[in-house]
């Protein structure tokens, strides 16, 4: 089979992420300037194309236009410390002013709408490290004004649609959440919604509607799943918008002129969406006859006439479309990754097992394209972060690497996985280690009784969450797996949980609860965590960290790396200076990727692009 370059897999998209500006004459997107992702901006309907960011180290990611049509807005952090600054560039002169240019400090934004162009509401840990406060920034003059101080808990703020600051997403030291609102903004605040720990995870509020006097929220109290409701702010009256049974809901678009929900969206084995406003039925209708693949609306014009659609296919780059609702047409705009079209992809199949006390467990297996009937193949188990995050249906650049180069990519969303309810959630407290590792290792044996699986041909492979259980492979089960691939992963749950960022600090109760509390829980954290059991290790290991990393620290990659050297284990360490949690630069991410690829080759004896 023909080699995918890992530079199309995993290099600077072409082109991405385009955004219409609001009055539909201008079409911005993400495209490489000498090797760095900026933001380019053409007409339309021209191909005058041309560079306006000049970011010139770790590139853009997300951006947006201002409502007045003149300026992009974007946030950037430094060596991936996550730090995150407020830019805003003039697309007429390309420069460029940083809003919130305060060092070691975070912005959030929190609410920007066409009705106040010159204003966004956004939250900064300025005052404290630990908290954010909500503060109005006037975009002409870059002006900062105050609007809610942290009391110390709060980890979201909402505005009405007046940017009025009057709700508030609070913790509690059970490790649960409450919703906080208040009448006006120089009333008290009072709690709305208690969200249990039990719910914590699988609630959030959304936003007020446009009277302010109910808002829009993800509830799961008194149900397994996260249902779509609208609770009165005076009465805390429940009404049920949209629910799934077996689902949590996880998207919902709301008009930005009526703040009524327009289409609420559930990701089963794909994501699905559903209309709720009649009236965008038949553009929906319309835009599933484009393509095959799950779509998401990108952006839209400020008269809601001009839609720009996102789609990815489990075989296929994603492309993106401009869809005119007044003659129902959709005009292809670009793929992604337009040099994938030349090789063969593999496709995505949605499978199932059930765990050995009983649960069963949904997950993604991607085989090679031309061993699609084979058995006894080697595997890579890609175990995903968060761990309260899941893997989706759709193009995923590792499967489909995993894939060309030989390998089955198995993909599982173990217990502690979101999106299928909070019992599914919650059955993976204190579980690190412990029964979440159980269904990986469950997973496996599935892959193998199901003739999928070389069992002597299996490596687990991760990030973060995903790294820790590499690192729990290769201690806890090492004769189940051939080899392990750590990425920024958790080696000492202690150390960890003891040096998390300052802005996490109001999450600490709840992190305490789902994995444990590192004076109380010492004992048990000690024996879930891999660096206690090194000695058990007996597979090759690849590890590799940021070094500004914020949230998994140098130390965790570092210590485990040590205790191994001392024992003359075999490993290798990959550190990038200039990087955090994960790998942002195009050449970081292509070092990372052909040293991974020589491992995985040398070990489960697949193709390697030398």
């Amino acid at each position: 089979m023909q080699l995918i370059p890992r530079d199309v897999l995993f290099g600077n998209p072409t082109r991405a992420n385009p955004r219409i500006s609001p009055d539909g004459t201008k079409l911005a997107y993400l495209a490489p300037h000498d090797g760095v992702l900026n933001v380019w901006v053409k007409n339309t309907n021209g191909d005058d194309e041309r560079v306006v960011t000049k970011d010139r180290d770790r590139g853009i990611r997300d951006y947006s236009w201002t409502y007045d049509n003149t300026q992009i807005l974007y946030v950037q952090d430094q060596g991936g410390d996550e730090n995150w600054r407020l830019h805003a560039t003039d697309i007429a002169t390309g420069d460029t002013r940083v809003l919130t240019p305060f060092d070691g400090v975070q912005v959030q934004l929190v609410e920007y709408v066409k009705r106040f162009p010159n204003t966004l509401v956004i939250a900064l840990n300025k005052e404290n490290p630990k908290v954010h406060d909500a503060y109005r920034l006037e975009l002409d003059s870059g002006e900062i004004t105050l609007l809610a101080k942290n009391p110390g808990n709060v980890v979201g703020w909402i505005v009405d649609a007046d940017l009025h600051v009057r709700g508030a997403q609070a913790t509690n030291q059970d490790g649960g959440f409450s919703f906080l609102v208040r009448d006006t903004p120089d009333s008290e605040w009072r709690t709305l919604v208690t969200w249990s720990a039990e719910d914590g995870l699988s609630s959030t509020p959304i936003g007020f509607t446009k009277d302010g006097r109910s808002i829009h929220a993800i509830d799961a109290r008194d149900f397994n799943t996260g249902r779509l409701v609208k609770i009165d702010i005076n009465t805390a009256a429940v009404h049920v918008i949209a629910s799934d049974p077996d689902y949590d809901v996880t998207s919902v678009r709301i008009n930005e002129d009526s703040y009524e929900i327009e289409m609420v969206g559930v990701t089963r084995a794909r994501h699905e969406w559903t209309v709720l406003d009649r009236s965008l039925a038949s553009d929906v209708e319309a835009i599933k006859q484009l393509n095959p693949g799950d779509f998401s609306i990108y952006d839209k014009t400020a008269d809601d006439n001009v839609w720009l659609v996102g789609f990815t296919e489990d075989a296929a780059p994603v492309s993106y479309y401009a869809f005119d609702r007044a003659t129902k047409t959709g005009r292809f705009l670009f793929h992604n990754r337009p040099e994938l079209t030349q090789y063969t992809l593999a496709h995505t199949q949605p499978i199932s097992y059930e765990t050995r006390d009983g649960l069963t467990v949904h997950g993604y297996l991607t085989k090679p394209p031309a061993a699609a009937s084979v058995e006894g193949l080697p595997v890579v188990l890609n175990v995903h972060g968060g761990p309260w995050h899941r893997d989706t249906w759709g193009y995923d650049p590792e499967a489909q690497w995993f894939a060309n180069r030989g390998y089955a990519c198995l993909q599982v969303n173990f217990r502690g996985s979101t999106g299928y309810g909070k019992d599914f959630l919650n059955a993976g407290n204190r579980e690190w280690g412990g029964r979440m590792h159980d269904d990986l290792v469950d997973a496996v044996k599935w892959a193998v009784d199901s003739g999928v699986a070389d069992p002597q041909r299996v490596a687990i492979y991760g990030g973060s969450y995903g790294g820790y259980a590499a690192l729990v492979g290769a201690t806890f089960t090492p004769d189940l797996f051939c080899c392990a691939v750590d990425i920024v992963g958790v080696s000492n749950l202690i150390t960890f949980i003891n040096s998390v960022p300052p802005y996490w600090s109001a999450f600490l109760e709840d992190l305490h609860r789902r994995v444990g509390h590192p004076e109380k829980d010492a004992d048990f954290l000690a024996e879930r965590s891999p660096l206690t059991h090194v000695d058990r290790i007996r597979i090759p290991m690849l590890i590799a960290q940021g070094a500004n990393d914020p949230r998994v620290k140098q130390a965790e990659s570092e210590q485990i790396v040590d205790a191994m050297k001392k024992k003359g284990l075999d490993y290798e360490y990959l550190l990038f200076e200039d990087e955090g949690h994960g790998f942002t630069k195009p050449e970081n991410n292509l070092k990372f990727y052909a040293a991974a690829e020589r491992f995985l080759a040398k070990h489960l004896g697949g193709q390697f692009q030398g």
